[in-house]
């Protein structure tokens, strides 16, 4: 016999949840006993968040550039660094 997960009582076998969409988008995801993890998975050379101090001109500049422009950032220090 299987462990119950709830402390309702159980009443009879047809008295289930609503199966609606906010059900399926809050539930947890299975492969057997493991738990498959939404969104996207842990890279290998993660990046490392800073605090760091910018003119206000430079961060204009690169926010006009439009969406991605801290990853255009991190990518004009590694070409500064010699490192791409």
């Amino acid at each position: 016999m299987s462990e119950r997960i709830t402390t309702r009582p159980w009443i009879d076998p047809d008295d289930a949840p609503k199966l609606t969409r906010e059900w399926f988008e809050r539930a947890e995801l299975r492969d057997g006993d493991r738990v498959v993890r939404r969104g996207r998975p842990r890279s290998d050379a993660a990046k490392q968040a800073v605090s760091l101090r910018l003119d206000p001109d430079v961060v204009a500049w690169f926010r006009n550039t439009g969406a991605g422009w801290q990853t255009r950032i991190n990518e004009e220090l590694r070409r500064v660094a010699g490192f791409a």
